[in-house]
């Protein structure tokens, strides 16, 4: 019997000591960058404090407190303000604060990257789930159909899986495969092709992304060889990323292996980034990893007009070094319809 959709994870709900302490290091980071207060929006950064209905949360040295008008609690004479990312412009405007205004995130950053046990727990349900559509791709019928339309049906199982927010899907095929930023077209995928597929969501908070490599009856002449080179990186990434290491050492780790192998030129630009409540945050390379830290590693190579092929893993620094939370295997699935 063919499995169904994996179960939708349950609500993520932050301790209220968690979240005391979390604003207890946003003011000491405050107070070091000279900033008076911080006006979030709904947000990564937003849900970080606590943040629940909105639509401002507003951070002083004394105090704490969800408004729809964040100009009444900002001190009266502030001279800097910090303002979430993701404000919009209109929403700027609308502060009408006699201050500087500077981005949040140098404050917030900082504390995002070591995770909270139970944080690591909703990231690898977001894990599951984000593999679990993947593992679905080979129950579906390829020959024939379009990128546009495969990206559709993912669209849904998506959907299935209680993804609350799609931040990106990738259906490449052939020589599409080696262009890292596709959007899925009117391609008609054939017998003979490379298939990339990715999927990047948020579930109930928490993002995770997955992707994984197929071919279609048959790989391409070598795309296995390729192939064997991205899994090797991957591999390397892995055994570097532990604590005490600068996380521009398990870049390093990719990259040597695929300039060893000759794709040297043709590697995807970065090897991973940080994830979390949001898709992208941190650590930068002379970040020194610690545990708690969680980690997209995402070796690729891209030969341009021929194929590409790239992996992505949610990876937590532990303990004892690199711990995928996810279990999809990496082999080359052959696609047969």
């Amino acid at each position: 019997m063919t499995p169904g959709p994996p179960a939708a994870p349950g609500p993520v709900i932050t301790p209220e000591a968690v979240v005391a302490g979390r604003v207890a290091g946003a003011r000491r980071a405050m107070a070091e960058a000279g900033i008076d207060a911080l006006v979030l929006r709904p947000s990564p950064d937003f849900r970080f404090l606590g943040g629940g209905q909105g639509p401002f949360l507003v951070v002083t040295r004394e105090g704490l407190a969800e408004t729809g008008d964040p100009a009444a609690l900002v001190p009266q004479g502030a001279r800097r303000v910090g303002v979430d990312p993701e404000m919009r412009v209109r929403e700027l405007f609308g502060l009408a604060i006699e201050a500087e205004l500077v981005p949040a995130g140098p404050v917030l950053a900082p504390l995002r990257l070591r995770k909270e046990p139970y944080e690591i727990e909703a990231l690898r349900r977001a894990v599951a789930a984000a593999e679990g559509v993947l593992e679905r791709v080979r129950e579906l019928a390829w020959f024939g159909e379009t990128e546009r339309a495969m990206a559709a049906r993912l669209r849904s199982l998506l959907l299935e899986s209680g993804c609350e927010e799609l931040l990106s899907l990738r259906v490449a095929a052939g020589e599409h495969t080696a262009r890292p930023a596709h959007p899925p077209s009117q391609r008609v995928i054939n017998p003979g092709d490379a298939l990339g597929v990715s999927v990047c969501g948020r579930w109930d908070g928490y993002c995770a992304e997955a992707a994984r490599v197929f071919v279609v009856a048959e790989p391409p002449e070598d795309f296995e060889a390729m192939y064997s080179v991205v899994l090797a990186a991957h591999r390397a990434g892995l055994a570097a990323l532990r604590p005490g290491v600068p996380a521009g050492e398990v870049a390093r780790a990719v990259g040597e292996v695929i300039d060893g192998s000759g794709y040297g030129r043709f590697a995807a630009a970065h090897a991973g980034r940080g994830v979390g409540l949001g898709p992208d945050e941190g650590p930068g390379e002379d970040t020194v990893l610690e545990p708690g830290m969680t980690y997209c590693l995402e070796p690729a190579i891209h030969v341009p007009d021929l194929f590409g092929a790239r992996v992505a893993d949610v990876v937590l620094c532990a303990e004892d070094g690199a711990l995928p939370l996810g279990t999809a295997p990496h082999r080359l699935h052959v696609l047969d319809r």
